[in-house]
């Protein structure tokens, strides 16, 4: 896959090494992680009371401290826009895109939020500074190295989302640090309970979710990737990191029978096609039985790798449970 393609593919989903992910494993007793099988107790449904606060410490061991709730938030990263219109807020300026999907803000009131100059890679400190924000949020290993430009005017919280578990625990520390407690447990209790019916009507149909932007294509992973890490808990979904130095070709996807595939296309300028269409032109595609009888859905790279809150995550379950009946 190019450079650029991977490069992408951080964005979305925590960090891109040689053409796969590289991410967090997921921590905590429920089933249906990563490395576990999805068969066992369900996703709780149940939601703890969140209580406001001044300082948290989040699940990656991270405190943010403010004095009081931050009202003038910045967006680095999609997970931040996610939360925040979880939570009723709108951020003060954001680079993400996910804001104009119709679950979101939609476009004509995305296109009101500030967007900071410099692309995902290489905000612009000026920019972030001039909107006098009480609070920036940005993806640590990508973000991280705006720190000592930021501080002392601003608090910068790095996040780095390895599950959507992490992703609840973030939405209930910036829960907390803005007082909207009932917001983030309304939130919380509905992605829950959106994951829990998934669960009930798992799918025995092979799944995949493929990324790129060329015939050179990525597989998403559970260990790796967020919305893929909700597969195994909803359909068979055979696919595992296989780290730095490897990928699947389409030989071993023809092979494991694939049912339902969810393409994701990254595009870099202007949109110049689809994955699914450039993939056709090799003889193996139209093998695969997804290709044959009609279920290769090109979805939203915004809401599915880039999106990683429980609104995002919630679109995905939705449109993948449909996809899979």
């Amino acid at each position: 896959m190019p450079r650029t393609a991977l490069r992408v593919r951080r964005w979305a989903a925590i960090a891109v090494l040689g053409g796969l992910l590289a991410g967090c494993g997921t921590t905590g007793g429920e089933s249906g992680t990563a490395a576990e099988p999805a068969a066992g107790p369900r996703t709780s449904t149940e939601v703890q009371p969140i209580k406001a606060a001044t300082e948290i410490t989040d699940a990656k061991d991270v405190t943010v401290s403010l004095k009081k709730p931050p009202q003038k938030i910045v967006c680095l990263v999609a997970l931040c826009d996610d939360i925040l219109v979880e939570l009723g807020m709108t951020p003060t300026a954001t680079n993400s895109a996910v804001l104009a999907h119709p679950e979101f803000l939609g476009k004509e009131k995305a296109a009101k939020v500030p967007v900071v100059p410099g692309g995902f890679l290489s905000p612009e400190v000026e920019a972030i500074l001039s909107h006098r924000p009480d609070l920036v949020i940005g993806l640590e290993d990508t973000h991280g190295k705006l720190a000592p430009a930021l501080k002392g005017a601003t608090t910068f919280w790095p996040v780095q989302p390895g599950s959507w578990k992490d992703s609840v625990g973030y939405l209930r520390d910036l829960a907390a640090l803005t007082g909207r407690t009932e917001e983030g447990e309304k939130a919380e209790k509905t992605f829950r309970a959106r994951l829990a019916r998934a669960e009930e009507a798992r799918s025995d149909k092979t799944s995949l979710i493929i990324f790129g932007s060329d015939e050179n294509f990525g597989v998403a992973t559970p260990e790796t990737d967020v919305a893929a890490g909700l597969f195994p808990k909803i359909s068979h979904y055979p696919w595992k990191s296989r780290g730095i130095d490897g990928s699947y070709s389409l030989e071993e996807i023809l092979a494991r029978d694939v049912d339902v595939l969810f393409v994701e296309t990254l595009s870099f300028g202007a949109p110049d096609g689809k994955l699914s269409d450039k993939l056709a032109k090799n003889p193996l595609w139209s093998r695969i039985p997804a290709v044959k009888n009609g279920k290769v859905i090109e979805v939203d790279s915004e809401v599915w790798a880039k999106g990683r809150g429980t609104r995002s995550l919630g679109v995905v379950l939705d449109e993948a449970t449909a996809a899979l009946r």
